[in-house]
């Protein structure tokens, strides 16, 4: 289902919302931004309404385990696609979402990830034999080369940054959306530079994303991750198609959802950063195809 057809229930609020958006970005965001709200909005949007909304979408990512199939399509602006594919699992722990990815590069190595995400986010990687080792360093660097997806874009820290603003209410991709505006706190900003802030929108009626942006120093958009379409599985809407597009190379990739199982039981250590290294073991749950 297209998210610009008629009004769709969103999973994505429960199980999936893990694949990383990264939106907001605030009313010092620089040239280049002035918010609009077509949708009648009178006076000054309703910040109490906007942080309730807010605080529901960090209590669903990941309120469900699940695990998905997908591949990601590298369109580069010049050249030849190429494709990877990868495993995703997610689930909640003490400190919040944490996700665990595995991606085979054209090398044939799988890459394996695990991104904590929370108030106290982490990122750890490991290829092949090596352990895992904890790279925080590494968030805004592409999960494979020549992929624009990130580890950025699994965790979400943008979510949690303080102070976060409501600009208003705008029609995106057929939805009525909150836009928020995320400024990063002093400590990620020195560390990321690039990334002056994030705009997000958030549906309206569910606490899902439909698309976010990456604001650079400049005040221009520098990356924009959009969802394209969700599918239904067994009553429930997943999500089936996302774009994450570098807006200063005009490079794409495109994650392609081609499997998923949902309300899994993780396998035990299947989320220690200790234990990434090992394969993790086979799913018993039943995975449902998903075709194009």
């Amino acid at each position: 289902m297209a998210l610009n057809g008629p009004r769709a229930p969103w999973f994505l609020r429960r199980a999936l919302a893990a694949l990383g958006v990264a939106l907001a970005a605030g009313l010092a965001m620089g040239q280049g931004y002035t918010p609009t709200t077509d949708l009648g909005q009178v006076g000054l949007p309703d910040q109490a309404a906007g942080a309730a909304l807010l605080e529901q979408f960090r209590r669903s990512v990941n309120a469900e385990p699940f695990y998905l199939e997908f591949e990601l399509h590298a369109l580069p602006r010049r050249g030849n696609e190429q494709v990877f594919r990868g495993r995703l699992w997610g689930a909640r722990n003490d400190r919040g979402p944490i996700t665990r990815i595995g991606v085979t590069g054209a090398d044939g190595r799988e890459r394996r990830f695990l991104v904590q995400g929370g108030l106290e986010g982490g990122i750890w990687r490991s290829e092949g034999a090596a352990g895992a080792v904890a790279d925080p360093s590494g968030l805004m660097k592409p999960l494979i080369p020549g992929v624009e997806t990130t580890a950025f874009d699994l965790q979400m820290p943008f979510v949690y940054w303080p102070e976060p603003g409501l600009v208003g209410v705008q029609r995106i991709r057929g939805r009525p959306s909150y836009c928020f505006i995320f400024r990063p706190p002093a400590d990620f900003a020195a560390r990321f530079p690039g990334l002056s802030g994030v705009r997000a929108y958030l549906d309206a009626e569910y606490p899902a994303p439909v698309q976010f942006e990456l604001i650079g120093p400049d005040g221009k958009v520098a990356k924009t991750w959009s969802l394209l379409d969700l599918k239904k599985i067994g009553g429930r809407w997943i999500v089936k198609e996302v774009d994450v597009r570098n807006e200063a190379t005009r490079d794409k990739t495109r994650f392609l959802v081609t499997g998923a199982a949902l309300g899994i039981k993780p396998a035990a250590g299947l989320f220690d950063p200790a234990r990434l290294a090992e394969a993790p073991p086979p799913l018993v749950e039943q995975i449902v195809p998903i075709a194009p």
